[in-house]
Order: structure tokens, then sequence, then C-alpha cells
């Protein structure tokens, strides 16, 4: 077996039925088969270009290529011995095609293709272990690589499921839940009356074979109760994993992100009062007017004695009338402020959503003290500044009053909104599309563990780059971009959010960023203002695998960047300029 990371793996016990003990185990994984190639895996350096075509970077051209795969993971590999464990072989030959564009950062290698006869048998090939060989006329392996997935899922499957309504599709008599996850070999869905209670039901889901996506209908009214998915599905270095997951298009979720909410958002438990009324909505008469305000949830209020205890560094802050937050609001709105712009009120990965702890340093101004108290208390702090996405749909549960209850900070984030409205404020929500917190196994990975090696940009060699500072999304990746975009749709049009500001935009596509504009207005009915930071670096800088959402390249999108030379002019420079910050 290979090296496992840091998550548990749960074993089931004797007598016990594995899928309700999956459910309700601590342990966020299981493996199910071990893999039978105890060795490292091997780098993916080659990878897909499209439907029926790869690149193998550095491989040589001479000797046969297949595609072997197994279902169980039991292939074998090894060079000089023939491959062994395999359930299919696919055949390839080599060709000389152009490279198509988007792809000039990998390296030289030798291009294969499949035959259209065995298109097909991709999609067996695909769930499970897969590996490319090249063999010697006796049918020895001469070299060995993994693959690079995500354009061939995208040809085979996204392509087909750019219209599935994906998450739930509640109704009072029926709902519908759905999933994608092309890859996977079976996926069941955990049923929870309550946000802690032990399993009630384990259901399997049905394969949507054109689009890779699971579904299962749920008769009655769901409303209030709470859901994981067991995914089962093979992870390179491990095997056949049965990962326990919440739904990435969650719209709430319990505490500390352990299970999905299910739910009407237009029931009245999540909804403020008032909030069906006619909304009181600041509108812009152009782009150019915004005064945007910046402002983090839990600092407006934290250490502000006029607020209420039970309020302070929450949504609900907002909503008193006579604190000195709340005057100072107004009274930038009366100077002329239109937006308050949030740092990011989706679910964060690193703030305990109970029992979270408040650092309290001391000691001189020239003292270590201060750092080594918070230091201490890192994994405990309530504070963070919310740069590490774990569901981008859902609202934090650390600002609302009660965060084991989905519905609560629902309807307190819109009381938030809607008490900026009454202000004569507009409010702005700072988005992070172009990372995530975590990827692979790791339990704050919700992505990579259902549908591994898809959701992040990876590097030549397969690795998940991390130039933003964290993992890398992928957004230049049919189902990433739709995550996105239908992310954004939610907030503008459920909770009425009226602008965004984009995280690190250049890391995006310009053509995902239009289509999303698209999306969002047509959603709401009206122009919703996108802005965001174009800065060009990384590993897609200067166009290298896609026309970036970046200051050189949105000229004439209407999608605005912020100018970092009028703000380093106002400043008197930027951090680094003289080389010692």
């Amino acid at each position: 077996m290979g090296l496992l990371p840091w998550l548990l793996i749960g074993v089931a016990g004797a007598g016990e039925d594995p899928l309700r003990q999956a459910c309700d185990d601590p342990a966020p994984g299981q493996l199910l088969i071990d893999s039978a190639d105890t060795g490292t895996p091997p780098a993916a350096d080659a990878v897909w270009l499209g439907k029926d075509r790869l690149l193998w970077q550095g491989a040589r051209s001479g000797g046969a290529f297949a595609l072997y795969a197994s279902a169980s993971a039991q292939l074998r590999v090894a060079n000089g011995q023939p491959v062994s464990g395999a359930d299919l072989k696919i055949p390839l030959t080599v060709v000389a095609d152009p490279l198509p564009g988007g792809w000039s950062y990998l390296q030289a290698g030798t291009q294969l293709a499949v035959a259209s006869a065995d298109l097909p048998r991709l999609d067996q090939a695909l769930r499970g272990q897969l590996l490319l060989v090249r063999e010697d006329a006796d049918g020895r392996v001469l070299a060995r690589g993994a693959t690079q997935i995500a354009a061939l899922l995208d040809q085979r499957y996204a392509v087909n499921a750019a219209d599935d309504q994906l998450g739930l599709r509640y109704g009072p008599q029926r709902s519908e839940l759905r999933l994608w996850a092309p890859t996977a070999l079976a996926v069941h869905l955990c049923q929870y009356a309550g946000p802690q209670t032990a399993v009630e039901a384990v259901r399997p889901l049905r394969r949507i074979d054109a689009t890779g996506t699971w579904t299962i209908a749920l008769k009655g009214d769901v409303h209030g109760s709470y859901a994981t998915y067991l995914v089962d599905v093979y992870v390179a270095g491990l095997g056949i994993v049965r990962n326990r997951v919440t739904d990435p298009y969650s719209i709430s979720l319990s505490a500390d992100s352990k299970r999905s909410w299910l739910g009407d958002l237009n029931h009245p438990s999540t909804q403020p009062q008032d909030w069906l009324a006619k909304p009181l909505r600041p509108r812009l008469q152009q782009m150019t007017d915004m005064v945007i305000y910046e402002l983090h949830v839990r600092d407006f209020s934290a250490n502000d004695p006029s607020v209420s205890p039970a309020n302070r560094g929450n949504y609900l802050a907002f909503t008193e009338s006579g604190t000195h937050g709340v005057e100072h609001l107004q009274a930038l709105a009366r100077a002329g402020i239109t937006d308050v712009h949030l740092l990011p009120v989706f679910d964060l990965a690193t703030v305990p959503e109970t029992g979270c702890v408040t650092p309290s340093p001391s000691g001189a101004a020239d003292a270590t003290t201060q750092q080594a108290a918070v230091a201490a208390v890192k994994a405990q702090d309530c504070f963070n500044w919310g740069y590490d996405p774990f569901h981008y749909s859902a609202p934090e549960g650390s600002y609302a009053s009660d965060a084991q209850d989905g519905a609560v900070r629902v309807r307190e984030l819109r009381a938030m909104v809607q008490a900026l409205h009454s202000m004569g404020l507009r409010v702005g929500m700072d988005v992070v599309y172009n990372h995530t917190s975590a990827s692979g196994q790791d339990p704050r990975s919700v992505l990579d563990r259902i549908v591994p090696g898809y959701y992040h940009r990876l590097d030549g060699q397969g690795q998940v780059t991390r130039s933003t500072c964290c993992e890398n999304t992928a957004t230049e990746h049919r189902m990433m971009e739709k995550l996105m975009i239908d992310s954004v749709v939610s907030w503008a049009r459920d909770y009425r959010i009226d602008s965004f500001r984009f995280d690190l935009m250049g890391h995006q596509p310009r053509e995902a960023m239009e289509r999303l504009q698209q999306a969002v207005n047509q959603s709401t009915g009206h122009p919703v203002q996108l802005i965001g930071e174009g800065w060009n670096f990384g590993e897609v800088a200067d166009g290298a695998r896609f026309v970036q959402a970046s200051q050189l390249s949105l000229n004439g999108s209407g999608i605005a960047t912020f100018s970092d030379r009028a703000r380093d002019a106002l400043r008197g420079g930027g951090a680094g300029d003289n080389g010692a910050d």
C-alpha cells in the first residue's frame, strides 16, 4: 500500500453494515481495496489533450504504447516485466498532429491517439486505476506513466453536463440531489435527521452515463435534514477509497462543515422579517460611480461594546441600530460610499464554528510574547481573513448565532444584507474561486475527494500548482467554471449581493468571466458589477494556458481590475519595492 496521508482510514467492524458505519465513522475515508502496486506512483506526465489524444512528455517513440486499466486497482507494472492485473488494454498509435492551442506549456514528447472503435472503452478505463505503458516487442514494460484526465473528462462528460442543476433541487413532496462524479465506481447518500444524529438511511445514487452525474430522488419534505455522500473512487497511491464528503454545491451546512444541509431557501426559517417585501436595493448609474469600503464581518463588531454580546463578531451586529459601527456606516453612506465589500463570508476551512477562542496577547512593544500567544491558539482562533474556501456557495457558520442549524446562517446573512441595503449601501462580496484550502485526501478537500485530479490545475508532472498561495483551481476546466458561475449566480439571486470582488482573477480565463457576467446579469435581471485582482503571474502568466482575466487582457469586457499603479502612487510605493520588505 502507498503511504497514506494524515487522513485517518476507517475499517468496518465485523457484523456491521459497512455503508452505515461509513456514514457515521469519525474517519472521513475508508480504504476498500489496497493498490497492488506497492511502489511510488509514477508521475502524471502524460496529458490528455481531448477525447482521443494525449501527449506523453519526454517519451521516446519506439516500441508499442497502450493504456492498461483495473477497476480494482490491481495493476502491477514494473520495468522489464509484462503488465499484470489488468481488466482492460487499449492500444495507442503514435501521431504527429500539431499540438492544439493552450498546451504550449507542456514539454516535447510523443503524441498518442485512441482508435475510434476503442473510445467507448475509455468509460470503463476512467473508473479505476489507469496507467500508460510503453512496451517492447515481447510485451515487457519499457516505461510507465500516469495521465492527467481533465481534458478527457471535459470532452466525454462535462460537455453534456453543462445544463445539469447540480446539488439539491428542492420540492415539498419530492427533491432531487445530483453530484458530478464521472470516475466514481459507486455513490451512496447518507441521510440524517439532524446535524449530529446517527444516520437514518443509506441509499444508492444512479449514474447518468452521458454526463457522469449521479442522481437520487427523495420523497417527502427534506427541509431541515442533513446529508453526506459516500464516493467509492480510485485514488493514486492508495487504491479504491470510500470517501465521505459533503456536497460541493451545499447551500448550507452543519457546524464545521460536517454535513450538508438540505432545505428550501424560500422557507420562512431562512428569511429575516420582511425579506419578501420589495427589496431596498440601491442602484448605480455607472460602474465608475462605485466608492467601496472593505469590511471584515468579525472585525466590524468583535470589540464594539455598544453591540449586544451575543451579536459581537456576527452577521446580526449589522442589524442593531445605534451602535458605533452602524452609525459609522450610516455616516459613510451619507458621505458618498456606495458599496460595502465584505471579506469572504462563504464557508471557510480554518475557523472553528463552535468553541473557537480569541487570544489575549500582552507584553512589551518589542516582545515576542504577543506572537507566541497568537500562535498557541492558531488552530482554534476565531479570526481568519477568509481566503481558505471550503464550500463556495454556503455561508460561513462562525458568524451565525447557531452554526449547527443550517437555516440560521442563511437567515442571518440575509438579515445583514437587508440591513446594509436599508442604510443605502450596496453589498459586495469578496470571492475566492482561484484556489481551495486543500486538495487530495485532506479532510478539508471536497472536490479532489470526489473527482481526483480534475478540479485543480496541475503542472507538467501532475502536481497541484500553488502559485496563488494554496491549491490552485482550474476554472479553465468546464465543471470548475460551472461551479464558479453557479455559485456567483446563487449569491446574487438568493442573497441579493450587488457586486463581486474576485481574488486573483488573473488566474481565471477571460471567457469564463464573461460567461459568468452574462449568467449573473440574466439571473438577477440587472447588471451585477464584477471587479477583481488582475495580476499576471504564476503558471498562467502571459496567457501560457488561456487568455486571462488580467489587467493585460480584459479590455472591452466591462469587467474591472484593480489598478496597482494608482494605488502605489497614492501610497508611495508597494511591498517589496526596496527588496527588503
